[in-house]
C-alpha cells in the first residue's frame, strides 16, 4: 500500500514537474499513425469508420501529420485516399513532396488546396516545422535544384521574385518614409523592415537567395545562365561584406554560384563553343574593341574559377601568342633575352607600321605577346634615361633644373606614357581601366614624374627671378624648388625600377611571389591601422613628461663624465620619432632616463645629484609597455597573418596566378601595336576607337549611338534594332550551345549523384557482410 501511494506521489510530482509544451499522441492516435505508416488504406478506411470523429489533421511532437507520413513514404495510393476526405488539412505536405521530387503526389496537393480555397497553392505556409514562413511551393523546389519539378511548377504559374539585398534601401520595398508618403498623398505597402523581427526576415532573405542561386533555377529562367551566375555571385560576394553576421552563408553560396559558371564552360568540348561564350557582348554595357567582352565581365566580377578554367586559357593563351608557335616552346632564358633584340628593332617596327600597317609583318607585330616584348624594350629604355639622370653629379650642380641633356627625353617619354593611359582609359573605360594595381600604379608613378617636371619650372623661374645661380647648395634654403625636384624625382624613380615587379607576374615561378607581396602589403595596411592607434596613445602620453629636463647635463663629481639628457620625450616630434625606430631596435634603452643637472650643494666645491625616481619608472614602464606590444605582440601578428597570406596564395596558386596573367594580357591586348612615345608613328591606329566616337556623336550611323557617364567614359553602343537579322542568328547560335551545355552539365551532374550512391550502397553493402561475418563466425 505505501509502494503504490509513492508511486502514485512520484507521477503527481511529474506532473506538476514544468517541461516544454509540444503535443503528444494519444494511444488512438499513435495507433493511426501506425495504420497510415503501414501503408493498408483498408485498414485506415475501417479505422475512420469505426471512429468518426477522429481528427486526422492531428500532429505529433515534430509537427509531422499523417499526411506528411503518407508522402514521406512515398506512398500515392495513401496520399490520394487521405486527400479525397473532406475534413483533411494538406498543411505543409505539398512542400515535403517537392522536396522529395514527388511530382505526382505534389500536383494532387496542389490540386486539393486549390478545391479547400482557390489560388491556395501559390500562398506561403507558415507554422511549418520544417520550412520558414511564407515559404512558396517554387522556392522549395528551386532550392533543391529538382528540374522538372520546377518546370511543373512554373507551368501552372508559380512565380520566384528575387529578394531584395541587404544593403538595399529602396523606398517602394526595404524603406518607409511618412514624410515622402504624405507629400505624395499615395498609401506605400509596409517595408519589408517593419512587417516582422529582423532575423526572420535576415533567414528568408537566405532561403531566397539559395533558391534563385540554385543551377537549376538558373537554367529555366535565364536565356544567359553564364551572365546571372556572374551576378549573383558578385551580389552574394558584395553582400557577405555588408552583412558580417551571414558572411560564411553568402560567401559559401557565392562560390556555389561561380561554380556553376565555371562547370558549365567546363562543359564545351569545342573552341566554337567556347568562342561563342566568351564573344557573347550582353551583360558588359558598352561596346568593346576587345574581341572578348565576356572576358572582361569575368575579370570585372572577379570570377577567378571561370577565368582560370582551362578552356577559357586555352582560348586566351592562343590569342596571346597568335600564330607565334614558336614563342610558347621557348625556353624562360631565352624569352627574356628575346626583349634585347627588340630594344634595337623598335625603329623598324615603327617603320613597318607606318608605310604597311595591313602587311602581313605588321600583323605579326599586332601579335599581343609581340607587343609586349615591344613595351618592355621601350621601357628599358626609359629606365636607363632614368637612370643615368638620377647618376648625374651632385657635387657641382648649380640651382635651378638640371642639365643633363636628358631632361627632355624623360618629358617627351612621361607625356606619352600619359597619353597611352588615357587612350586606354578611353577605350577599356575608366571603371575596368582602374580596377587593377597595375595601371593605378602607373598612375601615381607618372604623377610623381609630372610633380618633377613642375617644380624643375619653378625652380628655373626662381632663379630667373631671384638670380644666386651660382650659390653653394649647403646655403639653399631648406624649401628651395631643386632639392624638393629632387626628392620627388628620387621617389619616381624608385616606382619606376620597382614597376619591374609587375613584369614577373607572367611567369609561373615569380608570380605567385609577386602575387603574395602585393596581398602581403594589404596586411601591412591593417597592420598600419592598428599599430597607428598604439603609437598614438603612447606618444600623446609621453611627448611632454621629460619636457622640463630638455638640455639638462649632469656631471660625475669622482669621474667628471657629463651625461646629456636625451631629448626621446621632450617633445611630441621626438616622442613619435623615438617610439617609430623603437620598432627596429634603433632607438637607445637609455631613452627613459631622467637626467637632472647638478644641484649646488652647501659648500662650493660640493654638488648635490638629485633622481626623479618615479617619473623614470613611469617613462620605463611606458617605454617597455609599448616595446612589448608594438613589437612582441602587433609585429608577430603581422607575420603570422602574412604567412597565412602566403599559404592561403600558394594553395590556390594555379588559379590566383592565371587570373593576375590574364589581366596582364588584357592590359596588352588593348594596347597599340608600338609602345609611347614610338606610338607616335601609329597615331591613327591609337586613336582610332577616339575618332570613331567623334564620328558617331556628330553623326550616329543607324544601329549606334554615342554615350557618357562617369563610370565607362566615351562609349559607343549598339542598337538592338540594328542587324536584326544577324543578331538573331548570334543568338539562335547561342541559344543552342547554351542548351547542349545545360545537358551536359545536368548529366554530369546525375553522374556524379549516381557514382556517390552508388558508393555509399557499397559502403552498406560491405558493412552488411562484415556484421553477417561476425555472426555467422563461431564463437
Amino acid at each position: 500500500m505505501a509502494d503504490n501511494n509513492a508511486i502514485a506521489g512520484t507521477e503527481d510530482e511529474l506532473e506538476d514537474y514544468p517541461s516544454v509544451t509540444f503535443p503528444l499522441l494519444q494511444e488512438l492516435e499513435k495507433k493511426f499513425f501506425e495504420i497510415v505508416a503501414d501503408g493498408n488504406i483498408t485498414e485506415v478506411r475501417l479505422f475512420l469508420n469505426e471512429h468518426p470523429d477522429f481528427n486526422i489533421n492531428v500532429i505529433n511532437f515534430q509537427g509531422v501529420s499523417a499526411l506528411n507520413i503518407a508522402v514521406n513514404e512515398r506512398n500515392i495510393p495513401m496520399v490520394e485516399y487521405l486527400l479525397s476526405l473532406p475534413e483533411i488539412d494538406p498543411g505543409d505536405a505539398h512542400l515535403h513532396a517537392i522536396r522529395n521530387n514527388q511530382i505526382r503526389v505534389t500536383m494532387m496537393i496542389l490540386d486539393k488546396l486549390n478545391e479547400l480555397t482557390p489560388g491556395f497553392e501559390y500562398a506561403g505556409i507558415t507554422h511549418s516545422p520544417d520550412f520558414p514562413d511564407d515559404t512558396t511551393p517554387l522556392a522549395v523546389a528551386a532550392q533543391y535544384g529538382h528540374f522538372e519539378m520546377i518546370d511543373m511548377l512554373r507551368f501552372r504559374r508559380h512565380i520566384l521574385y528575387k529578394p531584395h539585398p541587404p544593403s538595399c534601401n529602396c523606398e517602394e520595398t526595404c524603406k518607409y518614409d511618412d514624410a515622402h508618403a504624405t507629400n505624395t498623398k499615395r498609401i506605400l505597402p509596409k517595408p519589408e523592415r517593419e512587417k516582422g523581427d529582423i532575423l526572420t526576415m535576415e533567414k528568408m532573405r537566405l532561403f531566397m537567395y539559395r533558391a534563385v542561386s540554385n543551377p537549376a533555377y538558373i537554367c529555366q529562367t535565364e536565356e544567359d545562365p553564364i551572365l546571372k551566375a556572374f551576378e549573383l555571385s558578385a551580389e552574394l560576394s558584395r553582400e557577405a561584406t555588408f552583412d558580417k553576421e551571414f558572411y560564411p552563408d553568402y560567401k559559401a553560396l557565392s562560390k556555389e554560384v561561380s561554380q556553376f559558371a565555371t562547370d558549365l564552360i567546363g562543359c564545351a568540348r569545342k573552341v566554337d563553343e567556347v568562342e561563342c561564350i566568351l564573344k557573347r557582348n550582353v551583360g558588359f554595357g558598352r561596346a568593346s574593341s576587345f574581341v572578348y567582352p565576356r572576358l572582361l565581365l569575368a575579370l570585372d566580377y572577379e570570377q577567378k574559377t571561370f577565368v582560370a578554367h582551362p578552356n577559357v586559357q586555352q582560348l586566351v593563351e592562343s590569342t596571346w601568342i597568335g600564330s607565334w608557335h614558336e614563342w610558347k616552346v621557348r625556353s624562360m632564358w631565352l624569352k627574356c633575352l628575346s626583349v634585347i633584340p627588340q630594344v634595337g628593332m623598335l625603329p623598324f617596327i615603327a617603320f613597318v607600321m607606318m608605310v604597311a600597317p595591313n602587311s602581313k609583318r605588321a600583323k605579326f607585330f599586332e601579335i599581343p605577346v609581340n607587343k609586349f616584348l615591344s613595351s618592355v624594350a621601350n621601357y628599358l629604355i626609359f629606365l636607363t634615361f632614368v637612370f643615368l639622370q638620377s647618376h648625374s653629379d651632385k657635387t657641382e650642380q648649380l640651382r635651378g633644373p638640371p642639365n643633363t641633356g636628358f631632361e627632355w627625353i624623360l618629358v617627351i617619354y612621361v607625356v606619352s606614357y600619359i597619353i597611352a593611359l588615357i587612350r586606354l582609359c578611353i577605350v577599356d573605360g575608366p571603371a575596368r581601366c582602374f580596377r587593377t594595381r597595375r595601371n593605378w600604379y602607373e598612375l601615381v608613378m607618372l604623377l610623381l614624374f609630372v610633380l618633377t617636371f613642375l617644380f624643375w619650372i619653378v625652380a628655373a623661374l626662381d632663379v630667373k627671378i631671384n638670380g644666386q645661380r651660382d650659390l653653394e647648395r649647403k646655403y639653399w634654403y631648406k624649401y628651395d624648388p631643386t632639392l624638393i625636384a629632387e626628392g620627388i624625382f628620387c621617389l619616381a624613380t624608385i616606382m619606376a625600377f620597382f614597376k619591374l615587379l609587375f613584369i614577373c607576374q607572367l611567369d609561373y615561378d615569380l608570380g605567385p611571389l609577386q602575387l603574395s607581396l602585393f596581398k602581403m602589403i594589404r596586411d601591412v595596411g591593417h597592420f598600419l591601422a592598428i599599430f597607428g592607434i598604439i603609437i598614438a596613445a603612447y606618444t600623446i602620453g609621453l611627448c611632454k613628461l621629460y619636457q622640463y629636463y630638455d638640455g639638462m647635463v649632469q656631471t660625475d663629481y669622482e669621474t667628471k663624465m657629463k651625461i646629456e639628457q636625451e631629448n626621446s620625450f621632450v617633445s611630441f616630434k621626438s616622442t613619435l620619432k623615438t617610439l617609430f625606430w623603437a620598432i627596429f631596435c634603433m632607438s637607445p634603452v637609455e631613452s627613459a632616463d631622467v637626467v637632472i643637472e647638478n644641484l649646488p650643494g652647501e659648500r662650493e666645491t660640493e654638488t648635490i645629484i638629485n633622481h626623479h625616481s618615479f617619473t623614470e619608472l613611469i617613462g620605463y614602464l611606458a617605454f617597455a609597455g609599448f616595446q612589448f606590444i608594438s613589437v612582441v605582440v602587433v609585429l608577430n601578428m603581422l607575420i603570422a597573418c602574412m604567412s597565412n597570406t602566403f599559404t592561403r596564395v600558394t594553395d590556390n596558386v594555379n588559379m590566383e596566378w592565371i587570373f593576375g596573367r590574364t589581366e596582364a594580357y588584357v592590359d596588352f591586348m588593348l594596347t597599340t601595336t608600338l609602345p609611347p612615345p614610338f606610338s607616335i608613328f601609329s597615331i591613327f591606329t591609337g586613336l582610332k576607337p577616339v575618332i570613331e566616337y567623334i564620328k558617331v556623336l556628330l553623326k550616329p550611323p543607324p544601329g549606334k549611338r554615342a554615350r557618357w557617364d562617369f563610370i565607362n567614359c566615351c562609349y559607343i553602343v549598339s542598337m538592338p534594332s540594328f542587324n536584326e537579322d544577324l543578331q538573331e542568328d548570334k543568338d539562335e547560335y547561342f541559344a543552342e550551345i547554351m542548351s547542349q551545355l545545360v545537358q551536359r552539365y545536368f548529366r554530369q551532374l546525375e553522374k556524379k549523384i549516381e557514382e556517390t550512391d552508388m558508393q555509399k550502397l557499397r559502403k552498406e553493402l560491405m558493412e552488411f557482410n562484415n556484421i553477417l561475418k561476425e555472426a555467422l563466425s563461431p564463437s
